[in-house]
């Protein structure tokens, strides 16, 4: 049911881990960047409760959310292929706008693919499965985490591919890793549609209930969103803090670690100021591409015990606990000056991670009507896109202007950001009716 997952979230570590250092090759200065991601969250503000409302509403042969895996899939894939190979294709402010749209593309098209998959395991499981089943979404998000992350690496160190590029051009590693993401996104994607089995509207409603009457338009996503439940109201600042330091560490790692940590000379806009900087620089954003891997499959490690601890513990200390974390471990790296020790913090970040990907949801799953379950997980990604809209606007600015082009204080922020959203979610009061297990 959730092995699409591994091939969505491989395409979106291969955008995490690359779409900086290949806008940066295109000639994007380093506090442009997070303009440029800046349309990937509003495009998930604008598609992911539309596709939500919607998905609630279909059912055809392929199912009721398998048609939005699928449509996303294929777009997603489009995107994967055009987006390293922008600046070959194109001249260089073309390459850098085409660029930028292929982001675009490639995170609603994987909004498409994504909130669905969770409307699947809430319809599908009972309350008493669903921490495990969202465990396992995030095992499989790990893995495929991993392998993304780690791909232009590998086909660097074993298989000989260039991980240089010539100006306005991406390396070869990332340009072939998009490929392969390409091609096993897809390919899970299928596994998924075709081995899994959803229930038709009639047995639908015997299991969950009969959806109550609303009217039938998108107007009705606003009104649902001024009724959501309170949970979902308190998870929504958890969450809003969380995904303001999650942009930050997406878009700030590489050009943090270049200056920060490698002590690469960079120039006033964070371009390498020669060749032998910029070698040093490919091999350092080769390097962002390990640790991403290392926070992922710590993340895949520590989902497999996310059931028992918070059978122990509880689901809301269990999160409070893992952003406590991911927190300590961004804010360490302001204090590494060795690519060694910095897997210490990935440690912590990936346990977040972990968490992030699971404890919302499950919580969340037990407060929403059962016929507004996909309408709902798109409103809930409201609490994901604000945040990184907010950060996409502002945090270029600051890094530019208040931090002096010095990437590594964004990362620094971001953890203080992350320990606040543990702090918030002590505040968040579950449903007593939901057992957990």
């Amino acid at each position: 049911m959730s092995f699409g997952f591994l091939g969505i979230q491989m395409g979106f570590a291969l955008q995490n881990g690359n779409a900086s250092r290949i806008l940066q090759n295109f000639g994007a200065d380093v506090h442009e960047l997070s303009w440029f991601w800046l349309v990937a969250p509003l495009t998930g503000m604008i598609v992911q409760p539309i596709i939500g409302y919607y998905s609630d509403r279909t059912w055809n042969r392929l199912g009721r959310r398998k048609p939005y895996f699928l449509a996303g899939t294929i777009i997603c894939c489009i995107a994967l292929v055009v987006l390293p190979n922008s600046g070959s294709w194109f001249t260089a402010k073309s390459a850098l706008l085409i660029g930028a749209g292929m982001l675009m593309l490639m995170d609603a098209s994987i909004n498409v693919a994504m909130e669905p998959f969770r409307a699947l395991v809430a319809d599908n499981l009972p309350d008493s499965q669903r921490t495990y089943g969202f465990t396992i979404q995030t095992f499989l998000i790990g893995v495929g985490a991993v392998v993304g992350s780690w791909l232009p690496w590998f086909l660097n160190t074993y298989c000989g591919v260039s991980n240089e590029a010539a100006p306005n051009e991406a390396p070869d590693n990332v340009i072939y890793s998009f490929y392969i993401g390409a091609a096993v996104f897809i390919i899970t994607i299928l596994i998924t549609i075709l081995k899994t089995r959803e229930y038709p509207p009639a047995e639908y409603e015997a299991i969950h209930g009969k959806p109550e009457e609303s009217h039938v338009g998108l107007s009705q996503i606003f009104k649902d969103f001024a009724k959501m439940p309170t949970t979902m109201r308190q998870l929504g600042l958890v969450q809003f803090f969380t995904w303001f330091a999650l942009f930050s560490m997406w878009v700030f790692t590489t050009p943090a670690l270049v200056s920060h940590v490698f002590q690469i000379p960079v120039d006033a806009n964070g371009h390498p100021i020669d060749a032998a900087a910029a070698a040093a620089a490919s091999e350092a954003g080769d390097w962002v591409g390990i640790l991403f891997g290392i926070y992922n499959g710590v993340s895949a490690i520590y989902a497999l015990l996310l059931p028992t601890i918070a059978k122990q513990l509880g689901r809301k200390r269990t999160h409070v606990i893992s952003l406590l974390a991911g927190g300590i471990g961004l804010i360490s790296i302001f204090f590494i000056h060795d690519k060694q020790t910095l897997i210490l913090p990935m440690i912590g970040i990936g346990i977040a991670w972990a968490s992030i990907l699971a404890m919302p949801y499950a919580i969340l799953a037990g407060s929403i009507p059962a016929g507004k379950m996909g309408v709902y997980m798109g409103i809930f990604n409201f609490f994901i896109t604000l945040p990184q809209i907010i950060n996409g606007i502002v945090g270029g600015p600051i890094v530019k202007h208040l931090y002096g082009g010095q990437a590594i204080y964004a990362i620094v922020l971001g953890g203080i950001f992350m320990i606040c959203a543990a702090i918030c979610m002590l505040y968040v009061k579950e449903n007593n009716n939901i057992r957990v297990s």
